[in-house]
């Protein structure tokens, strides 16, 4: 009798103990109890949602518990963010986020429905993913300070295709124009799959593509690198010149992450970062990033990976500003 006694009183207290625990610290303990959301503002099959799709498979063996990856595209992002803006942060919805989303919209989309510093926490930032300028095989210039003495010397006559003025590749195209002191023409195509074709038939000389986009392209030898965006020379390609190695500061990539609704409860977030930072180190996992053309940027606390965030936010102003661009 005296040990039952024991039993239920020790009992009680735990109970008790768990009741006493703040609602958030009780919410990460039994977190996630149902599907989790993932909202991916990208069309199912391009390499964002990709890279999704294999963190959230890992993901839901890890938790033994769904991710749902919900694709709602549009307005350039701009739908997918506000839903996962505005979703309850019950730690159930995550934002599959991206730099365009969360650091260049801010400054070229006008009367943006939602505020990246204020609507957002960043969870983690999973993979970088390097652009590269690639020519037509027949353009009579193999590295950037080659093509850079081609356009000074022929003002206005090269042409390179983008994917628009106000987004990341047409950016990085202004500024490479701005700081080489050139004039190249940027060729805005409404899809890049054209613009690539286009500049392996000649009709444009240039184009500034994502990895995935230009792999095809450079291994079957259709085109050919000049420089790639990062200052570090990319995996598999290390024969590719960072364009910093002749334009000193020149570092721009695409990122991929996970972000959640402001007040979605700190354990969540923390106990997420940490799950997804040991996946980061998981070599066959990171394989499989550079198998489609991004890279991991290892473990990274919530601290650090919301620093990169407000620091990318500060260069994109200072980019978008330089160049003179409105919002639209």
């Amino acid at each position: 009798m005296e040990h039952s006694r024991r039993d239920v009183i020790a009992g009680g207290v735990a109970v008790a103990s768990v009741a006493a625990l703040p609602a958030a610290a009780r919410a990460q303990q039994g977190w996630p109890a149902q599907p989790v959301r993932m909202i991916v503002s990208q069309a199912a099959g391009g390499a964002p949602d990709t890279i999704c799709r294999l963190l959230t498979d890992r993901l839901g063996r890890v938790f033994n518990q769904s991710f749902v990856v919900e694709n709602r595209t549009g307005a350039g992002n701009v739908i997918g963010v506000q839903m996962a803006a505005r979703a309850a942060p019950d730690g159930y919805t995550f934002l599959w986020a991206t730099a365009a989303a969360l650091t260049t919209n801010v400054f070229t989309v006008k009367n943006l429905p939602y505020d990246p510093r204020k609507d957002f926490v960043t969870v983690a930032r999973v993979a970088r993913g390097p652009f590269v300028i690639v020519a037509n095989k027949d353009l009579p210039a193999n590295t950037l300070p080659e093509l850079i003495t081609l356009a000074k010397a022929k003002p206005g006559e090269l042409n390179l295709a983008n994917d628009g003025p106000r987004n990341f590749s047409g950016l990085v195209a202004a500024w490479l124009n701005k700081n080489a002191g050139i004039s190249i023409n940027p060729v805005a195509y409404a899809t890049m799959p054209q613009g690539v074709q286009d500049t392996v038939g000649g009709r444009v000389q240039l184009a500034i593509l994502a990895f995935p986009a230009a792999a095809p392209m450079l291994k079957g030898g259709l085109l050919k690198p000049i420089a790639v965006s990062s200052v570090e020379r990319v995996t598999g390609y290390e024969s590719i010149a960072p364009i910093a190695d002749t334009i000193p500061g020149f570092d721009f990539y695409g990122w991929l992450g996970v972000s959640a609704p402001a007040a979605t409860p700190r354990p969540i977030i923390e106990r997420f970062n940490a799950e997804i930072s040991k996946l980061l180190e998981d070599a066959e996992f990171k394989a499989r990033l550079v198998d489609v053309g991004f890279y991991s940027f290892g473990a990274q606390s919530i601290e650090i990976a919301e620093k990169a965030v407000r620091d990318e936010l500060e260069l994109w102003r200072k980019v978008v500003g330089d160049l003179g661009i409105q919002p639209e």
